[in-house]
């Protein structure tokens, strides 16, 4: 029987509302008497006693912490009590932008430069501090469609640069991440560089424009293939009904290469590029994807690609 909290008072916080589950953690709306409303996140019962599981969470809190933005959920502060680890968060309005992004896609290119503009700066305040978010997808990002604010959030696999063999969490030869999203040079398991968020932050610009992805596998293990050895579906050709200019699809595959060194210079050079292109493209409205179709392949599969 899984744990409910809702209504009871933990470490100085009154938790208010489940709001979310993961495979690590759920997540409780709480209030605090300093802190107001907040996100009060709890690691799941039978990750307690998980050296790495718990190593991940607080590694969570303390990158979080090194990563100040305004489009980075802030860290409160990690604790324990009665054997529950919590990590609290800056409470965020809106949505994840994969809900969203869902309902909506393919969204119009200056919403979509107004999202990536965010999230690009986001990762590059990581990127200075030395850390590589390793799993940027629409899910780890919460958006406010009515004020336009994105907000990065999980750090949970994040890894930072000058981490040394013996420091690491994840064993060599296994891969982190969520495969729809991953450089197909994390799938080796070696650490990577930022050119590897790079990655992820063009699939997700892919997907924002196109309510579709760019490889079209049915399984990870076709996945896995298509990554290593097939290159993405170009841009213009992800649906019939869309077309772009020559200056968007261009800054979104180079941002897919597979080759790192075939990428931006960094993340700020992508999005900077392929905002000044979305920018000047025709203010008109994507079209909408058809109800029951949203994201096609997407949509009917992305349980099997969930880390």
């Amino acid at each position: 029987m899984s744990e409910n909290f809702e209504g009871r008072d933990l470490a100085g916080y009154s938790l208010q509302q489940l709001v979310g589950e993961g495979g690590t953690a759920v997540v409780y709306r709480a209030t605090h008497p300093n802190h107001g409303t907040v996100a009060f996140k709890l690691l799941r019962p039978k990750l307690r006693q998980e050296k790495t599981a718990v190593a991940r969470f607080t590694r969570e809190a303390e990158f979080g912490k090194r990563v100040v933005h305004p489009n980075v959920i802030r860290t409160i502060e990690i604790g324990q009590i009665d054997g529950l680890h919590y990590l609290v968060m800056e409470w965020s309005t809106g949505e994840l932008l994969e809900k969203y992004a869902k309902r909506k896609a393919p969204l119009p290119p200056e919403e979509v430069a107004r999202i990536l503009e965010q999230m690009g700066a986001a990762v590059h305040a990581a990127h200075s501090a030395g850390i590589v978010h390793r799993d940027l997808k629409p899910d780890n990002a919460m958006y406010d469609p009515e004020t336009g604010v994105l907000k990065l959030l999980d750090f949970g696999i994040a890894a930072a640069t000058d981490t040394r063999q013996d420091e690491r969490l994840t064993r060599a030869g296994y891969f982190v991440g969520t495969l729809m999203y991953v450089a197909p040079e994390a799938l080796s398991g070696e650490l990577v560089t930022p050119a590897a968020d790079q990655y992820s932050l063009a699939t997700i610009a892919y997907f924002l424009l196109t309510g579709a992805l760019p490889y079209l596998a049915k399984s990870p293990r076709e996945m896995f293939t298509q990554l290593l050895s097939q290159p993405p579906i170009a841009l213009n050709k992800a649906r019939a009904s869309l077309e772009f200019s020559p200056a968007i699809e261009r800054a979104v595959m180079k941002g897919l290469a597979r080759q790192p060194a075939e990428r931006y210079p960094d993340v700020v050079a992508f999005t900077g590029g392929l905002c000044e292109a979305l920018r000047a493209a025709p203010a008109e409205a994507a079209e909408p994807v058809p109800e029951g179709d949203q994201g096609g392949i997407f949509s009917r599969v992305r349980g099997l690609f969930k880390r």
